[in-house]
């Protein structure tokens, strides 16, 4: 260690510097500032990292990747398998028993070899010596980690065989011991009146809102109105495999998805339609909160079910929810190409994405894409992000330049499931005053909205030029970056899903029961689902990474719904009344209004918008795929 004669300000020679060695490049994090510097790291501390494997032919799989994508190449659509691209494209065994020998001889011990990764543990020295850096503690907020003070690097003759290091900063690096899983999170319960469908039960009793009385909330729209919003038709996806990865699994997935498929209308489960992959054991349950994931993977299931009722579905749960653990899953539904279609319900700030782990993420979805597997991310349910970190930004994995990016919308069906109108999702609140004559402060304070903006390092993809506005596009540079999100499907909570959990209740009993949920969480199941309607209508050809494929339908008629904020040229509202303990009426009842299509400070307008893409699937989206040329 140096860190005596740094502090003095003597230059140290680091390795990171040597020709014959070449640096990582964001392997150091952007908060390891010399102001936030706490000083070296103890040489004996243990360190467990994953150097990530670069494969053969980085580049070669980038561009294979787009070229089997892009509806205009002539390689479109000709898919490798899992053990052809791994063949083509995958590290050799010379290169990963270079690595392994690097490694063992800094001092490091290997623990896991895999197809994308060689994991190590070991003392802080040993780190230093293999990477070539040295690690201090820095302040991040009111914690403090460890990180490399300068970035890692490789020994030179290395540098092919070696994409990126990660564990040797030590902040969490997570989505929202072996541990057990806990039991299911405390009841919820919506309270009535409820509309059955948009605009069938107006709150007459309640004060106006833009002029007029409004409905009340949906009890939660069913597979049979989603399906005649976004033009299923005969479709259900039969023949086609959707994976669906979080962390954790629901220990009542199964029972609840069979139980509310018979109670809703949906098509029943066949045997063997559902399968799940599960980890040998899990850890950070109480970090994670674990069973708040139960919740989530439900819903994917169900949604998907719900839309598309014959495809295949396979549950992929992480042993937590750090990034690695995620990745972990998806790489396993590519490795062994477990679905066409992943539907991913998850993510973070893009200012906690450091770059070593969207290289690893962007080489994931890339060996996905050559086998023809599209990844589908929500796009978070926070709007531009500005009251929940004060930062405008997008979310991750959502802003990879390699998945769709699923917005959301506020949906209105209306009777006999006709598709009345969406706008883009975006709710402000307010409550009933003392008097219940008024609402308080109408429209209120926003409360949540579909994620959206411009992305601050993901540069603008091809497929979105002259599709996406430049005033979107070059928000952060001018250059251009990449605009989230691609496709939008419903997604606001007051005009949401309905679901069916086991929870538990006040007595400590564990019962079904039902309750309606939203956010992007939503929408990329439904957008995941429709994907699998539109691929059965192309005859089972796998639609692949879908974004090239998606913008190239742009401004055709009848593909998308174009969907702005004011769909009907007057303020839209919806009454909604809330049990105080979540549960029954005991508590008493909270009555408050929530506006629509108010998305913090993104719009849903006329054509590509930073809140819903291209739009939500129209009537001719699924039945687009089904023409000869696509």
């Amino acid at each position: 260690m140096v860190a005596g004669a740094l502090a003095l300000g003597i230059p140290a020679a680091h390795a990171a510097d040597s020709p014959a060695r070449n640096a990582l490049k964001g392997t150091k994090p952007l908060w390891a500032t010399a102001k936030a510097d706490k000083g070296a790291t103890s040489d004996s501390a243990q360190i467990n990292a994953r150097v990530y494997l670069a494969g053969k032919d980085a580049a070669g799989l980038a561009a294979y990747a787009k070229a089997v994508s892009d509806p205009s190449s002539p390689l479109y659509g000709k898919y490798l398998s899992a053990k052809k691209a791994q063949a083509q494209f995958g590290a050799t065994k010379a290169q990963v028993s270079a690595v392994k020998s690097w490694l063992t001889s800094a001092g490091l011990k290997v623990t896991e070899v895999t197809q994308h990764y060689v994991a190590v543990s070991g003392d802080v020295a040993a780190a230093e010596k293999a990477f070539g850096t040295q690690l201090h503690n820095y302040a991040k907020g009111s914690a403090t980690y460890r990180a490399p003070a300068q970035a890692a690097s490789v020994p030179a003759a290395l540098k092919d065989a070696v994409l990126t290091v990660t564990g040797l900063d030590n902040a969490p690096h997570m989505a929202n011991h072996d541990d057990t899983l806990p039991p299911p999170d405390a009841v919820f319960k919506n309270a009535g009146p409820f509309s059955s469908y948009y605009g069938s039960k107006i709150a007459s009793t309640l004060p106006d809102a833009y002029g007029q009385k409004v409905p009340y909330a949906i009890k939660g729209y069913t597979g049979k109105q989603l399906r005649a919003a976004y033009g299923a038709g005969t479709y259900t996806g039969k023949g086609v495999r959707i994976a669906i990865t979080d962390a954790y699994a629901s220990p009542t997935l199964a029972f609840d998805a069979g139980t509310y498929a018979a109670k809703n209308g949906d098509q029943a489960w066949k045997t063997s339609q559902l399968h799940q992959s599960l980890p040998d054991s899990y850890t950070r349950t109480d970090e994670c909160k674990a069973a708040g994931w139960y919740g989530e993977e439900t819903l994917d299931v169900e949604a998907v079910h719900a839309v598309a009722p014959s495809a295949d579905v396979t549950y992929v749960g992480a042993a937590s929810c750090y990034d690695e653990d995620l990745l972990g899953s998806l790489s396993k539904v590519v490795d062994n190409h477990l679905a066409d279609i992943v539907s991913n319900s998850w993510g973070d700030v893009e200012a906690s994405q450091t770059p070593d782990l969207a290289a690893a993420y962007d080489q994931v979805f890339q060996l996905g894409a050559v086998q023809g597997i599209g990844f589908y991310f929500s796009s978070g349910d926070n709007g531009d992000e500005v009251a929940h970190t004060k930062t405008k930004q997008v979310d991750t994995p959502a802003n990879s330049a390699w998945v769709t990016a699923v917005g959301g919308t506020s949906l209105a069906v209306g009777k006999g499931d006709t598709y009345q109108w969406e706008t883009g999702w975006g709710t402000e609140k307010a409550t009933l005053s003392a008097d219940g004559k008024s609402w308080t402060n109408f429209p209120g304070a926003f409360t949540s909205g579909a994620g959206g903006g411009t992305s601050k390092t993901v540069a603008e993809p091809y497929y979105q030029k002259g599709v996406v506005p430049d005033a979107l596009a070059q928000a952060n540079s001018a250059s251009g970056n990449r605009v989230v999100p691609d496709i939008a499907a419903i997604a606001d909570p007051n005009t949401g899903f309905l679901v069916g959990q086991t929870q538990t209740f006040p007595d400590g009993s564990q019962q079904y029961s039902e309750y309606r949920i939203g956010g992007t969480s939503l929408a990329a199941p439904v957008i995941a689902a429709v994907q699998a309607l539109a691929q059965e209508a192309g005859g089972g050809k796998a639609i692949g990474f879908a974004n090239p494929t998606i913008y190239a339908k742009y401004g055709k008629k009848g593909v998308f719904h174009d969907v702005t904020d004011n769909p009907t040229g007057s303020g839209l509202a919806v009454a909604r009344v809330d049990f105080a303990n979540g549960l029954d009426a005991k508590g008493g009842l909270l009555y408050s209004v929530r506006s629509l299509g108010k998305d913090s400070s993104l719009s849903a307008t006329k054509g590509y918008d930073d809140v819903t893409g291209v739009g939500s699937p129209a009537d001719g989206y699924v039945q687009s795929y089904a023409a000869k040329k696509h």
